[in-house]
């Protein structure tokens, strides 16, 4: 089957990894000369990601690129802890959940997505398509057409294809956060822990990924985007400080050695029509969902999607499946991550109630989440790759 995946960020390089091992001729097209480059900060991937990275043959290398974390811990404002639980898996997983630099996950996924014979188009952005019962055609800015059997929608939360697919689609809007994302130096600290803190203009997060250093990200609530556009590091210095006066967050600023990124953070109602009968949204496209599940529901998605086109006997009647089996549990993990967001305003009054509400839900917090980390996908007869 010819396929043309429109995205090479995490969820594009992923389908196409998985495509091409099912024996589909995959051409992705990226806007962006390099979709991985120095791109954001650090992101998380959930054992049940890391365990869809197992079948597509790529956990060694993600795990070889990132840091392994083991638990996560809440703290309040003024430094006194919430709750210790396992980070992104069951306590008794011997798998731990890994951070890595974005750009060093999607570089992966590229590397192994061509090294399995996918080939990579970039520089080139999606204007429109045409679809017919036989196929879909995909045109781009430079006058650049392609056709194919079936056409991946991956390009991300602000994705063309969704707007091509259903006019009326939702678009992504500011969530009333933005975030900046840096790394320290730390002295002695515990290693594997993720550690977020509630301050009383959003929340600050950082994870110790070695015996030396800390990665971290600030995520600040402001109902009015600010201009984030020629803020530098010396400016990000100066004013995160202020924002984050509370002891935690202070000490990591204070041994920060690089500013990596700033960027809005946004939200998107949900997404009604995911696919037509040669047109398919996975990742963010279809549901960005957050809290600490974005990866690995692409990876996720991708294996379900070449799941569904193994075993059905019609690219429509494939991506009805695809549909019917992620909407219930991304469904699911879009009311979660709804709470989280809220989580992160301000406001004194609030930040205590959250405080009790913390404390009263984590000890519980496996049976809540342990969905999450169970699940398999529907790859019956993929090739494993280890």
């Amino acid at each position: 089957m010819r396929t043309i995946v429109i995205g090479g960020g995490i969820a594009g390089a992923a389908a196409a990894l998985a495509l091409r091992q099912d024996g589909h001729e995959v051409t992705v097209y990226e806007a962006y000369e390099d979709p991985a480059g120095d791109v954001g900060g650090h992101l998380s991937l959930a054992v049940n990601g890391l365990r869809g990275l197992e079948k597509l043959g790529c956990l060694r290398e993600v795990q070889a690129a990132g840091y392994d974390i083991a638990r996560m811990r809440f703290h309040t404002g003024s430094g006194r802890r919430l709750g210790d639980v396992p980070r992104l898996r069951r306590d008794a997983d011997p798998l731990r959940s890994v951070t890595i630099m974005r750009g060093r996950l999607v570089a992966t996924l590229r590397r192994a997505a061509l090294d399995a014979g996918a080939r990579v188009v970039t520089g080139e952005r999606l204007v429109g398509m045409r679809e017919t019962p036989d196929g879909v055609t995909a045109e781009f800015d430079s006058g650049r057409h392609d056709t194919a059997d079936l056409l991946v929608g991956a390009d991300g939360i602000h994705s063309t294809v969704r707007g091509l697919l259903d006019p009326s689609a939702p678009r992504a809007r500011y969530a009333g956060l933005y975030g900046v994302a840096g790394i320290a130096t730390l002295e002695d600290p515990e290693v594997g822990v993720w550690n977020l803190t509630f301050g009383r203009n959003g929340v600050f997060v950082h994870s110790t990924v070695d015996e030396r250093t800390a990665w971290w990200a600030a995520q600040i609530a402001d109902p009015v985007a600010p201009q984030l556009r020629g803020v530098d590091e010396a400016q990000w210095r100066r004013r995160l400080p202020g924002l984050f006066p509370e002891a935690v967050p202070s000490a990591v600023l204070a041994g920060t050695t690089k500013v990596l990124a700033a960027a809005y953070m946004h939200v998107c109602d949900p997404v009604r029509t995911w696919h037509s009968g040669r047109v398919v949204l996975i990742g963010d496209a279809a549901h960005p969902v957050g809290v600490g599940q974005g990866a690995s529901m692409s990876v996720e998605g991708a294996l379900v999607l070449a799941a569904a086109l193994r075993s059905a006997p019609t690219v429509r009647a494939a991506l009805e499946a695809y549909d019917a089996e992620r909407r219930p549990r991304i469904a699911k993990l879009l009311k979660q991550a709804d709470g989280a967001r809220d989580g992160k305003k301000p406001g004194a009054v609030k930040r205590h109630l959250d405080a009790v509400k913390m404390r009263l839900v984590l000890p519980f917090y496996e049976r809540a989440q342990g969905y999450l980390y169970d699940y398999e996908p529907t790859v019956s007869g993929a090739r494993t790759g280890v």
